[in-house]
């Protein structure tokens, strides 16, 4: 095992919807956190939760930076045993309701963000904007997936054999993938108000199954991201401090 204190510059996300160039972030308040290369806490999600679809997007091409990102050396999704065990509740409600987890991403390493952050260095790299950002604010140094209790997911219907439609892809960067895009989050109420740049909205139906998801999500211990409706983190993380560094690949 191998421990180090590092200063970082403290961000609880990766990007912030702006509209502006890509730019890194430099001056949030400073914070000392553990690094460490320990995986000992840490379970693969489909030995828990043996129903959850696995689409690994950033171990593949298909993603925001059009390349497989650093430190992704398998298609495989990890999580701290915590987080993977609420998880497993979560599943097991959806499951009731007819539907299983397809996840994306889960624990990410700090040399993926790391990756993150050399791509945002160049502005002229917009290979894949068509596909997941209309503007693009800054990215974070530091990501909450690298303390290993944050998960991207979505809802797969098990009738149709297809995903549900939630009004929008994972990893799109913008108004539009915001959980009150289109109704209040809180109540889950749908209001048809869309304050999108690109003129996109969302129907009642797309609103209700982001609905289902986040309300499953919460009712078992994780909290939301209020700019990615995919995007949860364990309340109570066994790791609040702590950025891991070990790669993905099966434990």
């Amino acid at each position: 095992m191998k421990n180090l204190l590092i200063t970082f510059g403290v961000i609880s996300g990766i990007f912030f919807a702006s509209c502006t160039q890509k730019s890194i972030s430099k001056n949030a308040e400073e914070k000392t956190y553990v690094a460490t290369e320990d995986a000992s806490n840490f379970v693969v999600i489909t030995d828990i939760v043996p129903d959850a679809i696995l689409e690994i997007r950033y171990y593949s091409t298909y993603n925001f930076v059009g390349a497989r990102i650093d430190g992704y050396l398998e298609p495989t999704a990890l999580l701290t045993r915590q987080a993977a065990d609420s998880l497993k509740v979560v599943s097991d409600e959806l499951k009731a309701q007819g539907y299983r987890l397809k996840i994306y991403d889960a624990y990410r390493p700090q040399m993926g963000v790391d990756h993150f952050m050399r791509w945002g260095d160049d502005v002229t790299d917009t290979l894949m904007k068509p596909y997941f950002y209309f503007d693009l604010g800054y990215i974070a140094r530091r990501s909450g997936h690298s303390r290993g209790s944050t998960v991207d997911l979505t809802l797969f219907d098990m009738t149709t054999e297809k995903e549900v439609d939630m009004g929008g892809t994972f990893d799109w960067f913008g108004f539009e993938s915001h959980p009150d895009f289109g109704g209040n989050p809180e109540t889950g109420e749908y209001t048809g108000i869309c304050n999108s740049p690109s003129g996109r909205t969302i129907t009642a139906e797309q609103f209700e199954n982001r609905m289902i998801l986040r309300r499953a999500m919460l009712r078992h211990g994780f909290k939301p991201y209020d700019e990615e409706w995919w995007h949860f983190t364990l309340i109570n993380e066994p790791y609040p401090d702590t950025y891991f560094t070990f790669p993905v690949k099966q434990l």
